[in-house]
């Protein structure tokens, strides 16, 4: 997926100013930035669910507002910040809709195979049965995990999948991101606060500041003193840990 001279203006003010990047295949993506950055509005855009004012979001060689909404379902799943559901549902029923693209509502057994394997993939067998309203706040964002594994696209969008998610299962929500990746081979970008999160388990990371990319790059390249410095405004020092950078901010 490859992003030109994106832009988006709220009141004549411009919030995404002129962003232009490429999203690697088969690697995790995370943009970062301050509040207000534009990170959000971004992946916004390129799932389709806003429209953009300029720029180009070409995906697989096509603008994506020419895509067909059954088609780009098949091939692009986007999981936001707000999934209050308002139906009594289990959480099958709930990882059933992955399949919708495909189904239309009528599920087979082709597709009960794959609700079987995203159920089991995100270790829900237990509780599948259970209402979404009787879940712990982990156990929820599982599911919706499941759900857009159900979906089976390529490429995978999540905007703040840790949010108001203590540190354990924030880690084993990073944890499964890196699955997704890994082990089903999947495109992933996300929208991220937490630096240390970006830093330890992504492959690529584009760092916004006032609407436009201050920095685009591997995480070695992004996660600097220098660079955070600058965007976040605090002092930082860079640690490292397993290999991977630590940022202790101050």
């Amino acid at each position: 997926m490859q992003i030109r001279e994106l832009t988006k203006k709220y009141d004549g003010k411009a919030v995404v100013d002129a962003v232009s990047f490429e999203i690697p295949k088969g690697k995790v993506l995370s943009l970062i930035g301050p509040n207000g950055a534009g990170k959000s509005t971004v992946m916004v855009m390129i799932s389709r669910l806003i429209t953009k004012d300029s720029g180009l979001v070409d995906f697989d060689g096509r603008d994506i507002a020419r895509w067909k909404s059954k088609e780009l379902a098949k091939r692009l799943a986007i999981l936001t910040q707000t999934n209050n559901i308002q139906m009594k549902l289990t959480v099958r029923e709930l990882v059933a809709f992955g399949r919708f693209p495909y189904s239309g509502g009528r599920i087979n057994a082709e597709d009960e195979a794959v609700i079987d394997r995203a159920v089991e993939y995100m270790e829900l067998q237990d509780f599948q049965d259970k209402f979404i309203d009787e879940l712990s706040g982990g156990q929820r964002q599982r599911a919706m995990i499941a759900m857009v594994i159900a979906q089976d696209t390529d490429c995978v969008l999540l905007d703040e999948p840790t949010n108001n998610l203590d540190i354990y299962h924030a880690t084993n929500m990073m944890k499964i991101v890196r699955r997704l990746c890994d082990e089903l081979g999947k495109t992933v970008i996300l929208v991220l606060h937490e630096i240390n999160y970006a830093a330890f388990y992504s492959d690529y990371i584009c760092a916004f500041m006032d609407g436009k990319i201050a920095k685009f790059g591997t995480v070695d390249e992004v996660i600097t003193r220098e660079t955070l410095s600058e965007i976040y405004k605090v002092d930082f020092e860079i640690m490292e840990i397993k290999g991977k950078p630590l940022c202790i901010y101050y």
